[in-house]
């Protein structure tokens, strides 16, 4: 018997190491997934007569770092310029995507960060409502990605995908001004002096925010993996740039947020809601033009030859299609320890099935092939564990804002700060906090451990995800401090007005956020796009981004539990209107108790993870 691999490019063979081999014993064959090349192809099982000898060998096509395309552009890691023009990529391309992210933040964080202020202010929503709603909201803009990363890495790329999704971004956010500067029937832009909202408002406003988020499903995932993969990771230096580009993104990102929390947030409480949206509307615009001013720079990938998300589907089939075959799995340096070796049975033809059995890619697939979709499914039970910590970041903009605004804001005689401008902590420690792990933390954890990252990503996502504990604790500790001082106060029937405790006590909880965020959000950014097979880069993305979409949904399905379950009860809802009768705190320690669970669930599935690894297929 043999066993032998062919490629579907050219002729040209490596042979494997003899660690490599794979060995027949009787009539089952042992799959081993050889590091040989690019393309890998179906491993044919050969049933003859006198074969003594076990052999394989791999077939890969020859490649180049550097190649013209004929039209006078370049190759480089399967990129090209735009129409034929020489692509600049790495930092300088970076640099448009990244300016143009800062612009998309500037407007997003305006909406976000004062966004259930609006619901309870002007729309007059109860405070449970507007959790529910605010958090149902950032579920969906958060979810929607992964359809947004489906249609680029399917059908229509990076590029156009961030062109056409950032033109709906931009309407939804003119929309949303228009609802809030025209009458409606209400007698001007103020709506607080309106008894009740028309609902056509209601409407407008709610089919404006939606739109924001069919909008922002394209544009966020796609922006990221584009600005990523200006990066050639066949070039030393950049693959270095690379491994800090995330920290940089996610800096940016954070700054621009800093910015627009502070600046916004001002306009909306001295000069309006309508000017507020306005101005993130232009933030918007500037955006697109950025983005469309790089274009001649940037490095376009080349098209998959076939769809990635049918690729994963035809291994499925296949493998099924075999599942009577007997197999035995076994190791090979190719970093799946041997997990999901079922799917192994796509890589597999046997000669003597009948000839009428046409040889398809939903029969057999490539060794490459199988091995991307173990990579996916290997990145499930990480997720999952994530999803405990998607349900903290959504309280920042929400419950914690709610518990500034009982609060002393006044810095001074004149002024008094906004209460949802708290949040630039959170932004502000980000911003301080990843330059310091870029330059400092990075290269003395580097020469300990030996790892170019100096702790690994599952490392840094775990680090987030326990600070998110100790944020939720800090938190429950301070309310119940705020509720004390309300009875002691006599004020637990006057919401209306302000204790007399400096809303500067939960900065600390939203330090611990920033600190959080600092770890886990780049964290997850870069391991999710780094786990990804090349051609489902948007798809990482989006998966990670859809942490804290289900996150927010799981948030405001808990609100709406909570609120039922406790607003007959003898103690009152959690949420009441009234925050000095509420019970933020019985929240706040759910949530930690939650979190950890996740934690657990996360530490156990990471330590039967295998990273990806770069050198066993070349992308």
């Amino acid at each position: 018997m043999s066993l032998r691999a062919f490629g579907q490019a050219n002729k040209k063979q490596y042979e494997c190491s003899p660690q490599h081999r794979a060995r027949l014993v009787g009539q089952k064959a042992r799959l081993f997934s050889c590091s040989t090349g690019r393309r890998g192809s179906p491993l044919v099982l050969h049933q003859g007569e006198g074969e003594e000898e076990d052999e394989l060998m791999a077939i890969s096509e020859a490649e180049s770092p550097l190649l013209a395309d004929g039209d006078g552009g370049f190759l480089v890691d399967n990129t090209m310029g735009f129409k034929g023009h020489r692509a600049v990529g790495g930092w300088r391309s970076s640099a448009f995507l990244i300016g143009s992210e800062v612009c998309e933040k500037l407007a997003s964080w305006g909406v976000v960060s004062n966004l259930i202020n609006y619901l309870t202010g002007p729309l007059h929503q109860s405070n449970a409502m507007a959790a529910a709603n605010v958090n149902i909201w950032l579920g969906v803009l958060a979810m929607l990605p992964l359809l947004g990363a489906y249609v680029a890495d399917a059908y229509l790329g990076h590029y156009m995908t961030i062109l056409i999704s950032g033109l709906l971004y931009l309407l939804g956010l003119g929309f949303l001004t228009l609802s809030m500067v025209l009458p409606f029937g209400c007698g001007g832009s103020d709506r607080s002096r309106c008894a009740s909202p028309p609902e056509i408002q209601v409407a407008f406003f709610f089919f404006s925010l939606y739109l924001v988020a069919l909008g922002a499903a394209g544009h966020k995932p796609c922006l990221q993996a584009f600005s990523a993969d200006q990066f050639d990771e066949s070039d030393p230096k950049e693959k270095r740039s690379k491994n800090s580009f995330f920290n940089w993104w996610c800096f940016a990102s954070y700054l621009a947020g800093l910015i627009s929390i502070l600046a916004l947030n001002y306009v909306q409480e001295y000069l309006g809601w309508g000017l507020e949206y306005g101005v993130s509307c232009m933030f918007m615009a500037s955006s697109l033009a950025i983005f469309l001013v790089g274009t001649f720079t940037y490095r376009f990938k080349l098209a998959p030859e076939r769809n990635p998300f049918t690729k994963i589907a035809q291994v499925f089939v296949a493998a099924i299609r075999k599942s009577k075959w007997p197999m035995e799995e076994s190791n090979c340096s190719t970093g799946t320890n041997g997990q999901f070796g079922f799917l192994n049975r796509a890589a597999i033809q046997v000669n003597s099935e009948p000839s009428s059995c046409k040889r398809t890619n939903w029969i057999i697939c490539s060794v490459e092939q199988v091995e991307e979709v173990k990579g996916v499914l290997r990145l499930i039970p990480i997720w999952a564990a994530c999803l405990a910590y998607g349900i903290f970041p959504p309280q920042s903009s929400t419950f914690f804002t709610k518990q500034g605004s009982t609060m002393d804001r006044k810095i001074g005689p004149n002024f008094s700060i906004p209460a949802a401008a708290l949040q630039c902590f959170i932004a502000m420690t980000v911003v301080i906090f990843l330059p310091i792990y870029d330059r400092i933390l990075v290269p003395v954890a580097r020469s300990f451990t030996g790892l170019p990252s100096g702790i690994t990503l599952l490392q840094r996502i775990g680090t987030g995800m326990f600070l998110s504990i100790l944020a939720l604790t800090v938190a429950a500790l301070v309310e119940l401090k705020r509720l004390k001082i309300a009875r002691d106060s006599g004020l637990v029937d006057l919401p209306m007005v302000t204790l007399p405790m400096s809303i500067f006590w939960l900065l600390p909880q939203y330090v611990l956020c920033g600190a959080s965020e600092g770890f886990a959000v780049a964290g997850m950014q870069q391991f999710f796009y780094d786990q990804m097979p090349e051609s489902l880069r948007s798809a990482g993305v989006a998966l990670y981004i859809s942490v804290y979409g289900l996150g927010c949904l799981l948030s405001g399905f808990l609100v709406s539990l909570v609120e039922k379950l406790t607003k007959e009860t003898r103690g009152g809802s959690w949420f009441s209107n009234n925050l000095n009768k509420a019970h933020l705190d019985y929240y706040y320690w759910a949530l930690a108790g939650l979190n950890v669970l996740g934690l657990c669930v996360f530490l156990f599935s990471a330590q039967s993870y295998v990273y990806r690894s770069k050198t066993c297929f070349l992308q």
